[in-house]
């Protein structure tokens, strides 16, 4: 049985989210491009989700989101399948487009933990071994000068959504916002800061491409790969999946997380056998989303602590 997950209105998350069996179904081109830009721009005006940073890898998908109202599980999957569907059109692909592994969903608890992630999010393809630099990645991204500033644009996708349905506008945009608690004041010190953190990763990239005598491919091969054929670098897998990240350095705070999520967990699962046994007004504590929203249960406002 997976463990319950705490769905808190304005947390901040790392999404994860890997296409079946690593096939190259998101290579970068203009038309997938556009489809991820505009499905994210619906979903996230759909739901109330602010996006922080992306990158788009041809075999697997990053966002730093914040989840203003508490409906990522909505989100998720509203913009989980219209991606896939106009994947499916535009790849003529028959199947499933995404991983039957759940989607890596990460709070991030501390500044650290977002300049951290922002900054693996975007070396993400120098991290693979595809270009030498985060900006020279030609699949959706966002580049540290466009953090909390930029405005990514895309036209409705000629495949697969319908013109003539008012919930798909011609045109969208969508913002980049930055992360709750960076003030537009210190928005410049944050950038840099997520710009060192991004230049600390590449280096390290750099370093072990020439231990292992590898060699980028470059944008424009990779941009050539066929979206039918599967990546064959070594991939653990079936590995830890993290629930919140605090950043290196961290130990306080890791600490404080994690009992926070164990008592979680620990009045959750009290509330759920009270409720199996035919009490239905047991208290599940705050953050307990599925069995609010499919079952009406009692969520207290209580704030749980360590």
């Amino acid at each position: 049985m997976s463990q319950p997950r705490e769905i808190v209105p304005g947390a901040t998350y790392l999404i994860t989210r890997r296409v079946l069996r690593r096939h190259h179904l998101l290579r970068p081109d203009a038309a997938i491009n556009q489809l991820l830009v505009y499905a994210l721009a619906v979903s996230t005006r759909r739901y109330g989700i602010e996006v922080h940073a992306m990158c788009a890898m041809s075999t697997h998908l990053h966002l730093i989101v914040t989840d203003m109202n508490g409906a990522l599980p909505r989100f998720l999957q509203f913009f989980h399948r219209i991606v896939a569907l106009g994947t499916k059109v535009l790849r003529q692909w028959e199947g499933p487009v995404w991983d039957h592994e759940a989607t890596s969903v990460v709070r991030l608890l501390t500044r650290a933990a977002v300049v951290e992630k922002i900054a693996y999010v975007l070396a993400n393809p120098v991290s693979a071994g595809l270009v030498q630099h985060a900006r020279e990645w030609p699949g959706v991204k966002v580049d540290t000068s466009e953090l909390g500033r930029g405005l990514l644009r895309a036209a409705r996708p000629a495949a697969y959504l319908d013109p003539e349905n008012p919930q798909w506008p011609e045109e969208v945009t969508l913002p980049l916002a930055l992360p709750p608690g960076i003030e537009r004041a210190s928005a410049e010190h944050f950038c840099s800061d997520v710009a060192a953190e991004l230049e600390r990763q590449e280096a390290e990239a750099h370093a072990e491409a020439q231990r292992q005598g590898r060699r980028f491919l470059g944008p424009e091969r990779a941009s050539r790969v066929s979206p039918y054929e599967r990546a064959t670098s070594f991939e653990a897998l079936r590995g830890r999946n993290p629930t919140f990240a605090v950043g290196r350095e961290q130990g306080d705070a890791r600490r404080i997380a994690g009992a926070a999520v164990r008592a979680f967990r620990a009045c959750y699962r009290a509330a759920l056998e009270r409720w199996r046994a035919g009490v239905r007004d047991a208290v599940f504590p705050s953050g307990t989303w599925w069995m609010r929203m499919f079952h009406g249960v009692n969520v207290t406002g209580v704030v749980l602590t360590s």
